[in-house]
């Protein structure tokens, strides 16, 4: 379907250099493998599977040479609230049908319009993601014991509050050694792999000093099978397809949106570029294998895709050893995973959460105090206290609306008057006073399309009531028309029209020109009435016209715009040689 040449030409000190990185992923992987899934609401291990099958999916058919896909933290407020109200075998479903929209998406070509998504968006549901995330973990943190995960973030609030009498300082002590781990050790030694000793430590200080005195995975999942489970298909309805279809939407828009993000980080630390629609394909169909291996849905993630690079990765290769090296950690070391402190995973993604939040980019936005602001503001919400399904379609659509009312304002339309007024003729009388009563030249700018179409009319109306005999538009800068642009348009010209008056067009583009000829606006107007030249046109009207009808030709003195016909030096503005 897509040509790949990204395996092409590889050395054996490029494979060399690919187990390198594939490996030092695989340590940063396993441990958010797991926190991501728990944050998710389903077992550790299906992260450990997700983390395997869509990393080594992603990398033979993805588009970017150096992604590493799998479980990420946007993810974790849809699937856990698929999980609360449909349950882990639905969202098994609802992963599948993600994976099927994003090859659609790939297919129709789809992969450069999810940019498109303005930022203001993308920053209100991150940030809302990132606040989800980090106080979910405030549970585990504490270690607060019959807490019930619900729905909604008030309702978890008041869980926490409600039980924080509970409180376990063994877990925050373990939670305080994971933190500082995660903040100094990178400052101390870069190439640590940080994550893993966050990890590591706190388990062999709650297996040697604190035994029994908080909840571990295994405690609270049980243990971890050493092997991948056997492949299995989810029961598919009609039924769970209708409900599941929203979630799955928002599943695949995000999906799409965060791997193509991370390709194009990858494409920036490289220089290499990456495949947009080939990347979608290989994350939609890692989305519906995934699943059929018990694993939640992936994508790209940004993080882990930074450090391949960083660990000097030279093709999809290490991706593919990433996932190999997490499988045999799978293989060897899975039942030592239920002595973790689930109060030493709490800090791992605390820290993913601020990373994530964007707090800079949000405050930024926050400033600027115009629609950018209340589209952050209302995703942002939306995100928190209802959920990204209805947070990304709201947002887009505020987007859109603003988009809309700020372009409608890009329209002008602006009369040319002659030139031959003096500033104290001007200051004394309207200007309009001194306008040709039979002929009308106007100066259009900006796209004619649905949301500046009735402003249009309306001006154009406004300013040709005087009801001219000659109606010259000029539309050099007119950058598109829309079926409701030439309606408005239409509406204006035949009204025009059947009061006897002629309209001529000057200077507009190909592509507005074929949408006028497509409706009946063209034969209307008529094609003779169609010029190269605002100059020719205004000529051409001369010609049709009597002087003696102009205040300004027919007073004492004054000298007719005929005389300009012959020397082609028009008497009106048409701003030519300004535009």
């Amino acid at each position: 379907m897509f040509r790949d040449d990204r395996f092409k030409g590889l050395t054996m000190t490029d494979i060399r250099k690919d187990l390198i990185a594939g490996i030092t992923v695989g340590v940063v992987a396993i441990p958010l493998g797991m926190a991501f899934a728990i944050a998710s609401g389903v077992s550790p291990e299906y992260g450990i599977y997700t983390t395997i099958i869509a990393g080594l999916i992603v990398a033979i058919f993805g588009g970017s040479s150096f992604q590493i896909a799998g479980p990420t933290g946007a993810f974790i407020p849809i699937l856990l609230g698929i999980v609360l109200q449909y349950g882990y075998e639905d969202l098994l479903i609802a992963g599948m049908l993600a994976g099927i929209m994003l090859i659609l998406m790939s297919i129709f070509k789809f992969g450069s319009l999810i940019t498109y998504i303005p930022r203001s968006v993308t920053i209100g549901f991150t940030s809302g993601i990132a606040v989800i995330i980090f106080t979910g973990q405030l549970e585990n943190f504490f270690g607060l014991e019959n807490i019930e995960k619900k729905e909604y973030f008030h309702q978890n609030m008041i869980e926490i509050f409600s039980n924080f009498h509970s409180v376990n300082f063994y877990s925050i002590l373990l939670g305080i050694i994971g933190l500082l781990i995660i903040i100094f050790v990178p400052k101390i030694s870069p190439r640590t792999p940080v994550l893993l000793v966050a990890l590591i430590i706190p388990t062999l200080v709650a297996v040697i000093f604190m035994p029994g005195k908080v909840a571990t995975i295994g405690s609270a999942f049980g243990g971890i099978s050493q092997s991948l489970p056997t492949i299995k298909f989810p029961e598919i309805t009609w039924e769970k397809l209708m409900y599941l279809w929203q979630p799955a939407f928002a599943i695949a828009m995000l999906g799409g949106i965060e791997s193509l993000l991370s390709a194009v980080v990858a494409d920036g630390m490289t220089g290499k570029k990456h495949n947009s629609d080939r990347e979608l394909f290989g994350q939609g169909l890692a989305n519906i294998l995934t699943p059929l291996f018990g694993g939640i849905p992936a994508t790209g993630a940004i993080a882990r895709t930074a450090t391949n690079i960083k660990s000097g990765a030279v093709s999809p290769m290490s991706g593919v050893f990433q996932s190999l090296f997490v499988l045999l950690t799978l293989l060897l070391f899975a039942p030592f995973a239920s002595y973790i402190p689930l109060a030493s995973m709490a800090p791992i993604l605390m820290v993913v959460a601020f990373n994530m939040s964007e707090y800079k980019s949000f405050s930024m936005i926050l400033k600027l105090r115009n629609s950018d602001s209340l589209v952050l503001v209302t995703t942002f919400l939306l995100t928190v206290f209802v959920n990204l399904t209805v947070a990304v379609p709201v947002g887009l659509l505020l987007a859109m609306v603003s988009f809309v009312r700020r372009i409608s304002h890009v329209l002008e339309v602006d009369d040319i008057k002659p030139d031959k007024f003096t500033e104290k003729e001007i200051q004394n009388k309207r200007r309009q006073d001194y306008a040709c009563p039979q002929i009308a030249s106007f100066t259009i700018r900006g796209p004619l399309f649905f949301g500046a179409a009735d402003r249009f009319e309306s001006t154009l109306s406004q300013a040709i009531n005087r009801r001219p005999e000659v109606l010259i538009l000029k539309m050099r800068h007119v950058s598109m028309i829309d079926a409701t642009g030439a309606a408005n348009l239409a509406a204006a010209i035949e009204d025009f029209i059947k009061n006897k008056g002629i309209v001529l067009i000057t200077e507009i583009a190909e592509e507005p020109l074929e949408m006028l000829k497509k409706t009946e606006l063209y034969e209307m107007v008529g094609p003779d009435n169609f010029y190269e030249d605002t100059t020719d046109a205004i000529n051409d009207a001369l010609e049709r016209i009597n002087p003696q009808k102009c205040p300004y030709c027919s007073r004492k003195g004054g000298g007719s715009c005929r005389v300009y016909v012959n020397t082609n030096q028009s008497p009106y503005k048409t701003r030519d040689k300004m535009d």
